[in-house]
């Protein structure tokens, strides 16, 4: 009987805790769609990519910020992707999650991380677009980061978006 009492109650705090992150999570986007307006949606008719690579959408973040994940519109949700990189921006395409688009005059950097929103790595393994998106007359600075399958297109990716930028 005491065993079933002491199981029962384990059960019920561990329901418990995953109610209170459950709300926490809600709380947070609930909070946040009033500063960040809904993330840009990808243009018809872009052509071909100058650049393409699969990886893993780790989040996007306020920038600055690696550890305030942005939880509201979806954009909180991890999981794998495939980014493009066009002549006038960067699609995010994300498998089960929806997509958006970074424009390229939007972008302020481009750089690697050794962490963001709960993923840490021991070397620089993320790539970071720091952006601006536009809210009514403010604009709110993020940084959105991606896990390539391949590092090596890391340099790539910062010689095409900021050579196109200065462009």
């Amino acid at each position: 009987m005491e065993r079933l009492l002491l199981t029962l109650l384990f059960v019920a705090l561990f329901a418990l805790s995953l109610y209170g992150m459950w709300r926490g999570w809600r709380r947070q986007a609930r909070e946040q769609s009033v500063r960040v307006p809904p993330l840009p949606a990808v243009p018809e008719g872009l052509g071909e990519p100058l650049l393409e690579s699969s990886g893993l959408y780790v989040a996007t973040t306020f920038a600055g910020r690696w550890q305030q994940r942005i939880v509201t519109r979806g954009a909180g949700l991890r999981g794998p992707a495939v980014f493009r990189l066009y002549r006038d921006g960067v699609e995010v395409d994300r498998a089960g999650a929806p997509g958006f688009w970074i424009p390229r005059e939007s972008i302020v950097n481009v750089h690697t991380a050794r962490g963001m929103a709960g993923k840490v790595m021991g070397t620089q393994s993320l790539l970071v677009f720091t952006w601006r998106l536009r809210n009514g007359d403010r604009d709110v600075e993020l940084d959105t980061g991606f896990r390539g399958d391949d590092l090596a297109e890391y340099r790539s990716w910062s010689e095409q978006v900021e050579g196109g930028a200065r462009a």
